[in-house]
């Protein structure tokens, strides 16, 4: 009877792979940054403008965009782009650009969440690293760390997709939240 236990034991466990291979499952494969841009065109000037305190205040634009790409048949590559500027009057204080992605395997994931996945999931995955590679950037350019406030992808693209809909019913695919390429392999990942 013990042999019967053991050997049905090890069916149940075989039986239980094949259930948990056959459901959705998502992983990171890989973290890189892929471009990084730092530049401090007029250093001398805004820093001789920042230490008066009554001087012009710098003002800051930041813009995030998400693009995500088929790497092979079940590897998608999802790129997070923070480009940041500052300016103090006219003057370009720093510029920063940042393209940072990731390779994610996804499996069994149906039609219908693929998108949301690599257009919300995926960029709130590799928010936290590239927010802190910007940060010390900007810190080791000589000023003080910006810290990007954090970003909810989810509602950005519910709004995003919303208005799509609104603008033009039969269109799919891209938004403007990012661009979406899920047409033949990119790649031999």
């Amino acid at each position: 009877m013990a042999e019967n236990e053991t050997n049905g034991g090890a069916q149940g466990a075989a039986q239980n792979q094949q259930t948990a291979q056959a459901g959705p499952a998502a992983a990171v494969l890989a973290q890189y940054v892929k471009d990084l841009s730092f530049e401090n065109p007029n250093a001398a000037k805004v820093f001789q403008a920042l230490s008066n305190p009554e001087g012009p205040k710098p003002a800051i634009e930041v813009n995030v965009n998400v693009g995500a790409r088929r790497m092979g048949e079940e590897a998608y590559e999802v790129d997070l782009k923070v480009t940041a500027t500052s300016k103090v009057g006219e003057d370009t204080a720093f510029a920063v650009e940042l393209l940072y992605a990731g390779l994610f395997g996804a499996r069994n994931l149906p039609e219908n969440m693929i998108e949301p996945f690599l257009l919300v999931q995926a960029p709130h995955i590799l928010f936290p690293f590239a927010r802190r590679i910007v940060a010390d950037t900007v810190r080791d350019g000589g000023f003080s760390p910006l810290m990007l406030d954090p970003i909810d992808f989810a509602a950005l693209y519910q709004q995003q997709r919303a208005a799509a809909a609104q603008q033009q019913p039969q269109q799919s695919g891209a938004t403007s939240l990012g661009e979406i390429d899920l047409g033949e392999p990119q790649g031999n990942a």
